[in-house]
């Protein structure tokens, strides 16, 4: 169940994540397919920097700010 947790919140990062940032996304399935990876980023960022996330919205918050940085990436890359 865990698991089936963590895709949804993922996926759903990469949707935020889009919105954001406006022009740079890689269509709805792109961006939450990369919202999944982004929730592993944002996970491990906010660990770095010394944040801890608690209950559903400081996950999605932490996964969406690590979807936002892995869209900013691969776009960089794209070019």
């Amino acid at each position: 169940m865990n698991f089936l947790y963590f895709l949804i919140i993922g996926a759903l990062a990469g949707w935020i994540a889009g919105q954001i940032m406006k022009g740079k996304g890689f269509g709805l399935l792109g961006n939450l397919l990369l919202g999944i990876i982004g929730a592993i980023v944002g996970g491990f960022l906010f660990r770095l920097i010394g944040l801890t996330t608690t209950g559903l919205l400081g996950e999605l918050v932490a996964a969406a700010a690590g979807a936002v940085v892995v869209l900013w990436v691969v776009g960089l890359l794209k070019k």
